[in-house]
């Protein structure tokens, strides 16, 4: 199955760097460019990638936005954030817009590659120590844009105690395997679990899990 990729960046030259690694890749197939978010946006409906590899800061329209209309259209295309820092607070609220991930514009091809695979399979991409600093860093502090209220903790009675322990255990970067040893069950179970904390919390993936855990307070910064 080929995954078809939209590149968004405001310069060409990074564009031809990632198109001439993703190129090389039998899996994937870049489909398009745009140069800012209004044009992601708009490629995104016309091109049907699976996969949006997005740069944070464009003119016209920035990544987050282009992020949020993307998601908010209902586009099943997932969305690879690039950024120049690993704690740029941009990089906080395009996860909150939606994105499932983020790597750094100097990422190594052979991660570059492995995380658009991820990506397009439904899977986090963002490294698990990364993650903490970053939602340790933003998550007790930024409210909901929209509210100008920090988010409640209502939508965790949706949860049984197990689902839970897995988002904990998921909030704090452990792997299906790791989970599955922690609570002494096989990992189709944990499988299963995600899945259903997926569907009742309405997130997209991994990554949005661990946005909703430090955001309700279930897990807080530098806690074990």
């Amino acid at each position: 199955m080929t995954i078809r990729v939209l590149l968004a960046d405001d310069q060409a030259l990074l564009r031809l760097g990632f198109r001439m690694v993703l190129d090389m890749q039998p899996d994937l197939e870049v489909v398009g460019e745009a140069a800012d978010g209004s044009q992601a946006a708009a490629m995104t409906r016309a091109l049907a990638p699976d996969v949006v590899l997005m740069d944070v800061r464009m003119p016209v329209t920035d990544g987050i936005e282009a992020t949020r209309r993307i998601v908010d259209s209902g586009s099943p295309a997932r969305v690879l954030m690039l950024t120049t820092f690993n704690l740029d607070e941009y990089v906080y609220a395009a996860l909150r817009a939606g994105a499932s991930g983020f790597l750094l514009k100097d990422v190594p091809p052979a991660d570059l590659v492995s995380g658009i695979r991820a990506v397009a399979a439904g899977d986090a991409v963002v490294a698990p120590s990364v993650t903490r600093r970053l939602i340790d860093t933003f998550a007790v502090h930024l409210p909901d844009p929209a509210t100008g209220r920090t988010p409640t903790e209502a939508r965790l009675d949706l949860l049984t105690d197990r689902e839970r322990e897995v988002l904990v255990q998921v909030a704090k970067g452990c792997s299906n395997g790791e989970i599955a040893q922690a609570l002494v069950v096989s990992e189709a179970t944990v499988k299963t679990h995600v899945g259903r904390i997926l569907t009742k919390l309405a997130l997209r993936d991994r990554v949005q899990v661990v946005v909703f855990a430090y955001e309700t307070g279930i897990v807080r910064p530098g806690a074990e």
